[in-house]
């Protein structure tokens, strides 16, 4: 088969290695790709949001599947498009991706369903948000409704964080139309975890669990990111909590899809807070989540496309996930700077003195004309491991986050600890 994958990120560079190893995959395109993904696929120079270019490149390859890496593209509704022109893919329609699209959709969809979740308002007039400042108590909750590339959640620890935030968000627009609309929760205590799923008309299965780390200093400090490293399994996951979650969360959620009308197919990636009352859910993605993705592929056995096709089909039921025991562990190299403004262009050195085992995915990269790799976005590389201990792994990823150079570089030196809040 001919596949194309669609984005640039440290999650597209993961998926092309891993449908890379199927025998079934005859040509790899990545559009607009980066400079790791240009290792194991053609990268085209389309943008993930040109809808149209990449319809007509799916069409022009001949590519047989399409398989979307970004929210933006699938918000914008590309599924519905590559299909309008007789190409495969593998994600969910533009009406089942407005559960990331809107924290307020999901929001009210998980208080249809009764699916445990924070306590919410919406508001949509800035003076009013500004009087419900302190709504539910402090740390106060502010999510911009629509996409803001992962970094439009502030939790606001007193009433003057508070009052700044919605001034950003409503009257400064620093998110764009995103913060048109403002969802304020609860907030939630407990630890974060991240599950992925599988899901298709008539099944929902999840992936191996993982954490991720969402602000940007150690210690969980700082502002919000897109995530800043991972680890799988998750340290908090046993056989009773992932009952609980399939029983209270999973199942409710595919029987709500069938409910509404949803036809969802392709991954959804549930966060979760595991509190002393049980888990709830903090949010819906519609794609594999990243860094996520980097370390739970690592341990993936089962064929990916296999996975994908049956998807399509309707025919996940039919499919058994294959495991390694191995524990993995990401590492996000971020820029200085980075979730704020951040220079590009920095030249990576020590990328040939890593271990031959350890993945380096390149998220924010491009390549020079003379071939050297250049930072080119706020998290540049994710360095991926696996080990037969959790110790084990997260000790080698350290290690060889060590071996790379780029000015301003941050990294998180928690990323696989507990982090009780």
């Amino acid at each position: 088969m001919k596949v194309l994958i669609v984005g640039n990120g440290g999650r597209e560079h993961a998926i092309a290695w891993k449908l890379a190893q199927s025998d079934q995959v005859e040509k790899l395109y990545c559009a607009p790709g980066n400079g790791g993904i240009a290792q194991v696929a053609e990268c085209l120079p389309v943008a993930a949001e040109d809808i149209v270019g990449i319809c007509q490149l799916a069409k022009e390859k001949a590519v047989d599947l399409a398989v979307i890496g970004p929210e933006v593209p699938l918000a914008l509704g590309i599924v519905d498009e590559l299909e309008k022109v007789g190409v495969r893919a593998f994600g969910p329609n533009k009406k089942c991706a407005q559960l990331e699209a809107s924290k307020a959709f999901t929001k009210a969809f998980l208080d249809r369903h009764h699916i445990p979740t924070a306590g919410y308002q919406e508001f949509t007039d800035k003076e009013e948000l500004l009087k419900a400042v302190g709504l539910y108590g402090y740390p106060m909750v502010l999510k911009a409704d629509g996409l803001a590339a992962g970094k439009g959640v502030v939790i606001a620890e007193n009433q003057e964080e508070a009052v700044q935030a919605i001034q950003e968000m409503m009257g400064d627009k620093i998110f764009g139309a995103a913060g048109e609309k403002v969802v304020v929760e609860e907030y939630l205590t407990g630890v974060e975890a991240s599950m992925l799923c599988f899901v298709d008309q008539n099944t929902i299965v999840p992936m191996e669990s993982a954490q991720d780390y969402k602000r940007i200093f150690d210690g969980d400090k700082g502002p919000n990111t897109g995530g800043m490293g991972t680890y799988s399994p998750s340290l908090l996951f046993n056989e009773e909590l992932e009952e609980r979650i399939r029983r209270e969360i999973l199942l409710p959620t595919l029987a709500g899809f069938q409910k509404d009308g949803l036809d969802f197919k392709g991954v959804l990636f549930i966060g979760l807070m595991i509190g002393e009352d049980g888990p709830k859910v903090i949010e819906f993605n519609n794609r594999f989540g990243d860094p996520e993705t980097q370390s739970v592929l690592l341990r993936l056995e089962t064929d990916l496309l296999d996975v994908f096709n049956a998807v399509i089909d309707n025919r996940l039921e039919e499919i058994s996930l294959a495991w390694s025991p191995k524990k993995a562990v990401c590492v996000v190299l971020a820029s200085g700077g980075y979730p704020g403004t951040y220079e590009k262009g920095k030249e990576i050195t020590g990328l040939e003195q890593v271990e031959e085992e350890v993945l380096v995915f390149h998220a924010g990269t491009k390549l020079s004309q003379g071939q050297t790799v250049l930072t080119n976005g706020g998290r540049v590389l994710g360095v991926a491991v696996l080990g037969d201990t959790h110790e084990e792994a997260r000790a080698k990823a350290f290690a060889n986050v060590d071996k790379i150079h780029f000015e301003g570089m941050q990294v998180r030196r928690d990323i696989g600890l507990i982090l009780k809040k």
